[in-house]
């Protein structure tokens, strides 16, 4: 998708369609108009993300990655939030099985199709050592103490945090959140830029604009809302689709996950098949970090404003499957240099996630 000096007029049509589909959602009922709105759903998805493609060139490495990151997850942060206040204390565990979807999701998924599609083609591609493992160990960090340890505590019972320790662990996790953004954006902005490929048009190309920059920031924030309101709206359909299979619920927060996240997935897919797999490492590994740093704060407030339970700690055969996933990833992403070897792990992984999700 080569970005232009001017942006291409479906790029603009799409995300005023999608919402124009979105709301003849809310009038018409009928079964077949599922199909449109799933159109508009992966329409709205690769025009994300071709607009995201025109912000990150302008602003360059790592505040594209970044900015896209950011977008989705505060879009994904105020869809829970609704969910919340609309459902309730019955959505007690809606932030913790979404958080850990996306973590599985990016750890296994993601990062293991972009290093497959990245080594197929390339054979051997390289990154920098110090990102990725700046944001590993951020990212173990925010994982364990948000999801594994709220079930080892005492002062209250089950998978909770008391009142305290929720105020507290909220503030660690913006405090290594915030740490990392200025890590990755300021003190230490090299360790996370991509090496030059003299082969890469796209990265060699005349920025765009300032007035298609911001048009382009503008359309990617109603394809981003679009897309995760879209999302929301399948979602029934897809409920009844899984009951019908006689597949657990649990199964559709990881499908309605994979679609939030897809304009990310999408943007680090396709730039590993251009070889430049620090931009992809920078999308999946920010996305996660994001998804747990600006989640978990938000929901604590929640909770501690309304009353509501708060049910952050997984059962054990999550916990196993997240503290593998975390161990395989720091053993890819180690070296600096990955192949095929380590991307078909993560899918083996990823394949594992989903099956055990259906087959409990």
């Amino acid at each position: 998708m080569t970005i232009s000096a001017n942006l291409p007029r479906w790029s603009i049509i799409m995300p005023f369609a999608a919402w124009v589909i979105l709301g003849g959602g809310m009038l018409i009922t009928a079964p077949l108009y599922a199909i449109l709105l799933t159109i508009a759903l992966f329409g709205g998805v690769l025009t994300a993300v071709y607009h995201a493609e025109v912000v990150a060139h302008k602003i360059g490495e790592p505040f594209g990655t970044l900015l896209l990151a950011l977008a989705v997850t505060l879009i994904e942060v105020a869809l829970i939030v609704s969910l919340m206040l609309a459902g309730g204390e019955v959505t007690a565990g809606l932030a913790r099985d979404t958080v850990f979807a996306a973590i599985m999701i990016i750890l296994n998924g993601i990062i293991g199709l972009c290093l497959l599609a990245g080594g197929s083609l390339h054979k051997e591609q390289s990154f920098s050592l110090r990102g990725a493992s700046t944001s590993l160990a951020t990212l173990a960090a925010l994982a364990i103490l948000t999801l594994v340890l709220p079930n080892f505590t005492s002062t209250a019972q089950g998978p909770v945090y008391s009142a305290s320790q929720l105020a507290f662990i909220a503030v660690v996790s913006l405090v290594l959140y915030g740490t990392f953004v200025l890590v990755q954006t300021v003190r230490h902005r090299d360790y996370f830029l991509p090496a030059a490929s003299s082969g890469d048009e796209e990265a060699h190309a005349a920025p765009p604009s300032n007035g298609v920059a911001w048009a382009s920031a503008g359309l990617l924030m109603l394809c981003l809302g679009a897309v995760v309101l879209l999302a929301k709206a399948l979602a029934p359909t897809l409920e009844n689709a899984v009951a019908a299979a006689g597949a657990p619920q649990a199964l559709v927060g990881i499908i309605i996950a994979i679609v939030v996240l897809l304009p990310e997935g999408v943007a680090a897919f396709r730039a590993a098949r251009a070889n430049r797999l620090q931009t992809s490492i920078n999308l999946a590994l920010g996305s996660a970090l994001a998804s747990i740093g600006l989640t978990i704060p938000v929901v604590a407030v929640i909770s501690l404003t309304t009353g509501w339970s708060l049910n952050l700690g997984i059962d054990a055969k999550s916990t196993v499957l997240l503290l593998l996933s975390l161990m395989i990833t720091s053993l890819s992403l180690g070296t600096g240099r990955t192949t095929i070897m380590q991307g078909t792990i993560h899918c083996v992984i990823f394949a594992v996630y989903l099956f055990t999700t259906i087959v409990p």
